[in-house]
């Protein structure tokens, strides 16, 4: 029998920043602080924090996620994206090009991001392990069902492999607040 259940991980607001841009934010050569690590092998909840900032709505005391990236993103829920008055697109982590903008605001500087604000898709990291396990491979899309008493289905779940990643499902703070999910609950692939 083929393995179904996997740990749910939700993402609130964050931010991906590059060096450059950290350089801006908290002075030349600033290293992030780990706060707490993530699941994801490297990765961590940073002690830094950066205002998020539109014409229209700032978030206050966003957190940084590190390590550096190659270019900096900001990730939203579409709630999110309503309040800040942008249109954020659903999009993979990374796919940035022509994605809103907007302004990040730290201790040391300000960085004005011309595009890189998306509402990240909901994805499963997965070992080549449990991808053999789950009978999936990179870049499946995949049905969720997440149980409960407002049980639903997620439809468009993509499967991210690679031999560093642990088995967690990522979906933002809207879809787990509309299927009342957890951190660390399960949810099963259905395929």
């Amino acid at each position: 029998m083929l393995e179904t259940k996997v740990p749910v991980g939700i993402s609130a607001r964050h931010v991906h920043v590059s060096q450059a841009d950290l350089d801006i934010l908290y002075g030349e050569g600033y290293q992030l602080t780990v706060k707490k690590d993530l699941l994801q092998q490297g990765q961590f909840a940073s002690n830094e924090l950066v205002d998020l900032v539109t014409e229209k709505s700032t978030f206050p005391n966003v957190r940084i996620l590190g390590p550096v990236r190659k270019e900096t993103q900001v990730e939203i829920s579409l709630s999110d994206a309503m309040k800040l008055k942008l249109n954020a697109p659903v999009r993979d982590s990374g796919d940035i090009k022509g994605s809103p903008g907007a302004t990040l605001v730290g201790p040391k500087g300000k960085v004005e991001i011309k595009e890189g604000v998306i509402a990240a898709g909901r994805h499963i990291h997965m070992s080549l392990t449990d991808a053999d396990a789950f009978g999936v491979k990179d870049k499946d899309i995949v049905k969720v069902r997440c149980g409960g008493e407002r049980g639903l289905v997620f439809e468009n779940v993509l499967i991210r492999v690679h031999e560093s990643f642990r088995l967690e499902m990522h979906i933002d703070t809207d879809e787990a607040n509309a299927a009342m999910c957890k951190n660390s609950g399960m949810v099963e692939v259905i395929k």
